[in-house]
């Protein structure tokens, strides 16, 4: 079985732009040692991307306002689980009810 390659981020961009520079995909496919359905869907995903980096979207990370509500249910839910692993833990030897019978 043929051992799977990785390829750094560089080299694909690289790949995608010999491609958009006008040579063939099946000369930068037997160049670089690819397949050339590889070599395509690279450069697919590097024209789709385009589109983002060019309008200055950003696409990674939160917002600073999605940070802070995310603060604030991190921090509701750590009092809500203190309470109630408080809550779980009864005395030895003590019983408690919930309900009056």
């Amino acid at each position: 079985m043929a051992k799977r390659r990785n390829f750094t981020d560089q080299f694909i961009a690289k790949v995608a732009l010999e491609v958009l520079h006008g040579e063939t995909v099946q000369e930068i496919a037997a160049k670089h040692q690819l397949h050339p359905n590889q070599v395509t869907t690279w450069t697919r995903q590097a024209i789709d991307g385009m589109a983002d980096v060019l309008s200055g979207v950003k696409q990674s990370g939160p917002t600073e306002a999605e940070i802070k509500e995310l603060h604030a249910k991190i921090g509701r839910l750590a009092v809500k689980n203190d309470f109630c692993r408080k809550g779980s833990k009864s005395e030895p030897g003590k019983e408690t009810f919930d309900d009056p019978v």
